[in-house]
């Protein structure tokens, strides 16, 4: 059982992201399209086991000292490091196998995301602004990797949206990480994660304010763009609304320092839950020329 819990299969909802590409293809559907993407999601939720194990097993002193994280299986104990760390070969090993046997698009992308995460989790998770970049990162990839797996273009204006939603979702974590320290300790002296002290609270809500109002700018020119397609309703147009009004729901979150897991912040908040699934249908309509 502690080796399931150490591989938080709760964060494996970041995986999703991995259905996006074929949802704005509008070819989700297909089973051509829908088999690599759904192989893609489990191989990234095995690739993202693995280095969530990494990382415990690194920080396996510094999370005894942690609130939280203390409860994980590795630092309290539950689970050994030398079982965790041949969980996580394994679970690599299982990752690269999946992802190579899709196609070597996927392998890279899935390679790319190993080498991203170790590299923060080894060397850059202290180095303010560079530890925000990869974890950005990590988002990014999980996004592009359902379009590589079936094989399908790319448009150079989901890239803008997935790479200035996925600065906005990390710029956001941090943001709520820093405030709940303040609140704690009074300032970022006290923080467990080095690299806040790098950071002011202002500097952080520039950076997700700024992410933000890319992505919504470049999401309403994408939508446009999707909208030109023969269709019944202008589906597409009108998923800027609920999409907008997502962002500045998750924003709420952000805002309130409460946003320090993503996935949590979607499993407990119903309204944005609602504007997520709303969205999900009138894009999909609009992608799928309904």
């Amino acid at each position: 059982m502690a080796a399931i819990v150490a591989m938080r299969p709760r964060q494996w909802l970041k995986n999703v992201l991995v259905f996006a590409a074929p949802l704005a293809a509008g070819s989700i559907f297909q089973p051509e399209v829908l088999v690599p993407s759904l192989l893609a999601f489990v191989a990234f939720c095995l690739i993202s086991s693995s280095t969530y194990l990494i990382n415990d097993i690194r920080d396996v002193d510094a999370d005894r000292t942690h609130p939280v994280k203390r409860n994980r299986p590795i630092p309290a104990g539950e689970l050994p490091i030398v079982v965790a760390g041949t969980e996580a070969v394994i679970l690599a090993v299982l990752a690269l196998g999946l992802a190579l046997w899709v196609n070597v698009a996927l392998f890279g992308i899935v390679a790319a995301y190993a080498v991203f995460t170790l590299a923060y989790s080894l060397f850059f998770k202290h180095e303010p602004v560079i530890e925000l970049a990869l974890l950005a990162m990590g988002f990014l990839l999980r996004a592009i990797a359902g379009g590589a797996a079936a094989e399908l273009p790319i448009s150079p204006w989901f890239l803008i949206v997935a790479g200035f939603g996925s600065l906005f979702m990390a710029a956001g974590k941090r943001f709520s990480e820093l405030e709940r320290t303040i609140r704690d300790h009074g300032d970022a002296s006290g923080a467990a994660r080095r690299s806040l002290s790098g950071y002011t609270p202002a500097y952080l809500r520039f950076v997700w304010g700024t992410a933000a109002a890319v992505t919504i700018t470049g999401y309403c020119l994408w939508a446009f763009e999707v909208g030109l397609g023969e269709t019944s309703f202008p589906f597409a147009e009108w998923s800027v609304l609920p999409f907008v009004l997502a962002i500045l729901r998750y924003a709420v979150d952000v805002d309130a320092g409460e946003a320090e897991a993503p996935e949590e912040v979607v499993l407990q908040d119903r309204v944005l839950q609602v504007l997520g699934l709303v969205w999900l249908v009138l894009f999909g309509l609009g992608a799928l020329g309904v």
